[in-house]
């Protein structure tokens, strides 16, 4: 980056301090990955220079001709790793693209169905805060007492509330989701199911996860998770899909352009086929395969030390664990686990009783460790560190006498965090743990 060096030394100093900050600490939010020297190559090549409103060989401008060929390959990439007759990879983002779905196939205050956030759903999928609640009637379904999707519930849900479409897939569910279910629900109904994938994308191509689409109508999927591309997503349509309504593909295609945005971001597009590409070869498919298992021995080492796993485990790449029994808030275990250099966040669990802000429960996942070639014996030593972390500071906060009321206070989290004095000595182990597995990139 000796330009950038050069032109503005602040932000290259700022890339350099997170450049190390990932190097030298566990990435373990499971939204996060480590994208490639070559998806990063094609990121910041000059086709973010070129405006490329409309679609290839249907554009307003000149010069498309390079740019055409790129998207070209994106679509028939996913088209064949997915399995599917309709891509779309204009969108900038999973929520951008959900909105996309949603006005494709509703009119403003038509019905949709989404997991609460409270239970694992993501903002888009009706949340009160997002703007998909406010354009669409939003009706909200949980989980059980177990953690697990309740279809009974569900399909008397969704037989009172009638919704256009229910959405299928979440961002804080650890196990398998069936799909079948939701279709033979979805088609008592009338509904289109939206299968948001964007969290197990990596491993339904790979074989690894179940795919929806023999099940649902259309697939969204952000590409920066276990897809390990760059900041994009796609939107899918699928045989049924196509069988529902033909025009499925030409109304998601005009919903995302000219009906929600402009010109496409054609260098991501670019990472995007070139993610794409590497997630069909055998080495992407060892690497899906490693990241469940990792996953199952981490989650099971966890239930060793005493921890609540939501739904009593994992299917995927995820892990969801309630703190309540560990008489610690998880914004506090967040913050004492990055102290000790290991990346995760605080999460909602279901029938939470504290609010969004001050959740019970920390949410954490393998994609991003598995990248820099951790296997089964790291994640056995992880589930240790993690439990001692969570350990000193429980017993720091009882020793300070700290309520829950305080433990909101950030001062007071700041407080516990240090004076639990055994996270440098944790924070050493992790540092020594990433030395001996170096942030590289995996192509």
């Amino acid at each position: 980056m000796k330009f950038l060096k050069k032109t503005d030394s602040l932000i290259y100093s700022l890339i350099k301090k997170e450049d190390k900050r990932q190097n030298e600490t566990l990435m373990m939010i499971p939204s996060e990955n480590i994208a490639s020297y070559a998806v990063e190559e094609a990121v910041g090549s000059s086709l973010g220079n070129k405006y490329a409103e409309g679609y290839p060989h249907k554009r307003y401008y000149q010069g498309q001709s390079n740019v055409d060929q790129v998207e070209d390959l994106a679509i028939e990439r996913a088209k064949k790793l997915f399995k599917v007759p309709h891509a779309n990879v204009q969108p900038y983002s999973g929520s951008p693209a959900n909105l996309a779905v949603y006005n494709a196939l509703m009119m403003p205050g038509e019905t949709l169905m989404g997991l609460s956030l409270a239970f694992g759903g993501h903002l888009t999928h009706g949340a009160p805060a997002s703007a998909t609640s406010k354009y669409y009637k939003s009706v909200q379904y949980q989980l059980g007492k177990d953690g697990l999707i309740n279809f009974n519930d569900l399909r008397k849900l969704a037989k009172k509330a009638k919704p256009k479409v229910i959405i299928a897939g979440f961002t804080a569910y650890p196990r398998v989701i069936r799909w079948k279910k939701f279709a033979e629900i979805a088609d008592e109904v009338g509904a289109y199911v939206l299968a948001d994938v964007s969290h197990i994308a990596g491993l339904i191509v790979t074989g690894v996860y179940p795919s929806p689409v023999p099940y649902v109508h259309v697939v969204m999927t952000t590409t920066h998770k276990t897809l390990r591309g760059p900041r994009g997503a796609m939107i899918m349509v699928t045989q049924k899909g196509l069988k529902k309504d033909p025009d499925l593909a030409t109304k998601i295609d005009k919903s995302v352009f000219p009906g929600l945005q402009g010109g496409p971001h054609i260098n991501t597009i670019a990472g995007i086929a070139v993610a794409l590409k590497e997630d069909s070869t055998k080495r992407f498919r060892s690497y899906a395969k490693q990241v469940v298992k990792n996953a199952k021995v981490l989650a099971e080492e966890l239930k060793k030390n005493d921890f609540n796993l939501i739904a009593g485990g994992t299917d995927s790449h995820l892990i969801l664990i309630d703190l309540r029994n560990k008489n610690i808030l998880g914004n506090t275990a967040a913050e004492a686990c990055e102290a000790a250099g290991i990346v995760l966040n605080r999460n909602g669990v279901p029938f939470d009783p504290n609010p969004p802000f001050y959740p019970s429960g920390i949410r954490f996942g393998t994609p991003g460790i598995t990248s820099r070639g951790m296997k089964e014996q790291e994640m056995k030593k992880i589930a240790r560190l993690i439990s001692k972390v969570v350990e000193v500071t429980r017993k720091t906060k009882e020793k300070l006498d700290i309520t829950f009321e305080q433990e909101k206070k950030k001062e007071i989290r700041r407080k516990i965090v240090q004076q639990a004095l055994v996270l440098k000595k944790i924070r050493k182990e992790v540092l020594e743990l990433c030395r001996r597995f170096p942030l590289k990139k995996v192509y």
